[in-house]
């Protein structure tokens, strides 16, 4: 396994852009665990992650950032604990398509807040149902007392993905108080 001094993991729901915005934002090409896709019913996407993707980004001062993509299904959850060990933070992201995305949120929340206290949510495929509104993550955020950064991006957008990390680096720096 490759292994960098900061690691941020990329988890969420299926078909949600785990692999995708690690390839918007990585600076090398990245190691990819797809698989055909047997799991048609909760995504209908031809290939799928089942272990670990990885990229690396190196943001401006030359620090370099491994980028950790984890499987989305369920049944490969036991490899969450172990892409998460060592990790600086994590980037949640939520298909907003999905049935019920909120329900969604609550799991991924109640499971990797166990690895890192450190999280920024990305909600994805907002234009795929303009009938739901986005402002539900924010009030269920807010109802529930959590204060994680909250984006709405395309995943295959490399700006959208990087004010995501970016926010998610600049709340570890806040509460490290790392200065300049």
């Amino acid at each position: 396994m490759i292994i960098q001094q900061y690691k941020i993991v990329f988890a969420g729901t299926m078909g949600a852009g785990k692999t995708e915005a690690i390839r918007s934002l990585s600076d090398i090409p990245i190691l990819l665990t797809e698989a055909l896709n047997t799991d048609q019913e909760s995504h209908s996407k031809p290939q799928t992650t089942v272990g670990i993707d990885y990229g690396e980004v190196t943001l401006d001062d030359g620090l370099i950032i491994g980028l950790y993509g984890t499987p989305g299904q369920e049944r490969f959850d036991f490899i969450w604990s172990v892409i998460c060990k060592g990790a600086i933070g994590a980037i949640i992201l939520i298909d907003h398509t999905l049935e019920n995305p909120i329900e969604e949120l609550e799991h991924y929340l109640e499971v990797f807040q166990e690895y890192t206290e450190y999280i920024a949510i990305g909600i994805t495929h907002t234009d795929g149902d303009l009938n739901k509104s986005t402002y539900i993550y924010q009030e269920w955020l807010i109802k529930n007392d959590l204060y994680h950064p909250l984006f709405m991006i395309d995943a295959r957008k490399k700006d959208d993905v990087k004010l995501l990390l970016e926010a998610l680096i600049t709340t570890i720096e806040i509460n490290y108080n790392i200065t300049a």
